[in-house]
C-alpha cells in the first residue's frame, strides 16, 4: 500500500519556497533595526543637550544655589530616618514648597518631610513678644522612632526600630492657639489638622508594632527652652473594625464561635478578646523652639513625645513608643 505522502514522479523540495522567504524576512528584518538605530542615534546627538522638562526646569531654578537639596529629597524618598543633620540642613524651606507643582513633588517623599527655618534667630526669648498667637501650618516629622523593650535582667530600654511604613507619617496642616506671656511663659493647644498617621516599626526580633502616631489635642505649658503636655491617643483600630473571628466594639459577634455567651465565651482568660475596647489612651509631649523669625511668622524646633502602641481594641498590653524628631509652624497674631 502506497502513502499518501509518496512522491509521484521526481522528487521535489518542499521547503525550497519557505527557506527563501524566511532568509528574505531575516535580511530585511536586520537591515531595518540597523536603519533605526543610525536614526535614533542621530536624532540623539543633533538633540540640544540644555533640553529638560518644564518640572526639572522649574525645580532647578528656584534651587540653583544648593544642589544638595536633590540628596535630601533621594534620602526622603528611600525612607531612611534618623539622619537628623541631613533632613535638617538641606531640606526645602516653605517657600521653596510653594514654587513646586505637584509632579514635582510625586514620588520624590517631599511630601512626608516639614519645612525648615533657615533665617531668623535662635534669641527666641528677645524676639518673640508677649501676646496670643494663631499656631498654623503646624507640622511635625519624626526622626527616629523606639519602642521601650525588656533587655535583660528585668531592666527595660528604648531600643532602635525598622520603619515599616511608606512615607506617610508627617503631620501636617495642624493649627492651635499660642500663647506667650511676658516672661518668656507659654501654653499652646492643638485643635485641628491632620493630626495622627498610622505607623508600624519593626523590633531587631522581627515582631512588628504598630501604633497611631498623633498629636491630638496636646495641651502643653511651659516656657521657650521646653513646653510640655499630654495629648490624646485614639484607637488604632475603629469600634466597627471585625477581627478574624468576626468580632467588634460596635459590630459583630459578642464572642467567638462555638463558645456559648456566658459561659467559656466570658471567662477571664477570652474576655479581653471578646470585649472589643477603643478606649483613647493618653502620651505626654516635650516641644523645643530652636529658631523664630519676626518678619515671617515662621517658628521651628526639636520634639519628643511618648506614647502608647496598638492593644489590637484592648486584647494586648501597649508597648512604650519614643518619637523625635523636628516641627515647624507659622504664628499669626
Amino acid at each position: 500500500m502506497k502513502s499518501e505522502y509518496a512522491s509521484i514522479g521526481k522528487p521535489r523540495s518542499r521547503c525550497s519556497v519557505a527557506s527563501a522567504s524566511i532568509a528574505i524576512n531575516a535580511v530585511l528584518l536586520v537591515v531595518g533595526v540597523v536603519a533605526f538605530m543610525s536614526m535614533s542615534s542621530a536624532g540623539e546627538l543633533a538633540r540640544p543637550v540644555t533640553h529638560t522638562s518644564r518640572a526639572q526646569t522649574r525645580v532647578f531654578a528656584s534651587r540653583p544655589s544648593n544642589p544638595m537639596k536633590n540628596i535630601a529629597a533621594g534620602i526622603a524618598a528611600a525612607g531612611i530616618v534618623g539622619l537628623n543633620y541631613m533632613g535638617s540642613a538641606n531640606a526645602l524651606t516653605f517657600d521653596e514648597f510653594q514654587g513646586l507643582s505637584y509632579t514635582d513633588v510625586k514620588g520624590s517623599g517631599m511630601a512626608n518631610t516639614c519645612p525648615v527655618l533657615n533665617t531668623g534667630t535662635s534669641d527666641v526669648k528677645g524676639a518673640l513678644k508677649a501676646g496670643s498667637y494663631k499656631f498654623d501650618k503646624f507640622c511635625i516629622e519624626p526622626t527616629s522612632f523606639q519602642v521601650k523593650e525588656d533587655v535583660g535582667k528585668g531592666k527595660k530600654e528604648f531600643i532602635d526600630t525598622k520603619l515599616m511604613t511608606r512615607l506617610t507619617y508627617t503631620l501636617d496642616a495642624m493649627s492651635g492657639q499660642m500663647k506667650v506671656g511676658s516672661g518668656g511663659s507659654i501654653e499652646f493647644k492643638e485643635e485641628d489638622g491632620i493630626d495622627y498617621a498610622p505607623t508600624t516599626v519593626q523590633l531587631p526580633g522581627g515582631a512588628r508594632v504598630p501604633f497611631l502616631f498623633t498629636v491630638k489635642e496636646l495641651d502643653a505649658k511651659g516656657d521657650i527652652s521646653a513646653f510640655s503636655g499630654d495629648f490624646a491617643v485614639p484607637s488604632y483600630r475603629g469600634s466597627s473594625f471585625l477581627d478574624p473571628k468576626g468580632r467588634g466594639a460596635s459590630t459583630g459577634y459578642d464572642s467567638a464561635q462555638a463558645l456559648p455567651a456566658g459561659g467559656a465565651g466570658d471567662s477571664e482568660e477570652l474576655a479581653k478578646e471578646n470585649a472589643k475596647s477603643t478606649k483613647v489612651l493618653s502620651g505626654k509631649a516635650v516641644l523645643s523652639i530652636a529658631k523664630y523669625d519676626p518678619s515671617t511668622g515662621e517658628i521651628a524646633g526639636v520634639f519628643q513625645s511618648v506614647q502608647p502602641s496598638d492593644t489590637d481594641l484592648g486584647a494586648k498590653v501597649p508597648k512604650d513608643i519614643k518619637i523625635q524628631g523636628l516641627w515647624y509652624a507659622q504664628l499669626q497674631q
